[in-house]
């Protein structure tokens, strides 16, 4: 079985590629997603490919892990460095945040920002449209 930090660091690794499949592959179908850039969240893989989609239209995000904890029930709390640029090239962000995953069976079954797992808005790294 592939190691809870792998599977972390292999999502991250195809995000930043932007290959999508490769990172829904990571995924259970049913993968609940906070919609970081729009507010709210998604919910399953389809609506993921949507709203990535969308996101990498107006925004160049790239986040990179810094620090990767395993608690129980398995949360799996990521420190990353996000930089965020219009597509223009303009820094929009630079910031470490905190992802906090739920893996189930070796896949994401979710991922939320830091410790609120009801963001309604987006978050401040998307504030600044392009």
């Amino acid at each position: 079985m592939t190691n809870v930090k792998t599977i972390i660091e292999l999502a991250y690794a195809a995000f930043n590629k932007r290959d999508i499949d490769g990172a829904l592959a990571l995924m259970t179908e049913d993968v609940r997603w906070p919609k970081a850039s729009e507010g709210g969240r998604v919910i399953g893989k389809e609506e993921i490919r949507a709203y990535w989609t969308r996101q990498w239209r107006e925004f160049d995000g790239n986040v990179k892990p810094l620090e990767i904890t395993e608690e129980d029930g398995g949360k799996v709390r990521v420190k990353v460095h996000q930089l965020v640029k219009n597509l223009q090239g303009d820094l929009l962000s630079d910031s470490e945040v905190l992802h906090v995953f739920t893996v189930i069976n070796g896949l994401i079954a979710a991922m939320d920002l830091g410790d609120d797992v009801d963001a309604t808005s987006p978050t401040a790294a998307f504030t600044h449209r392009s």
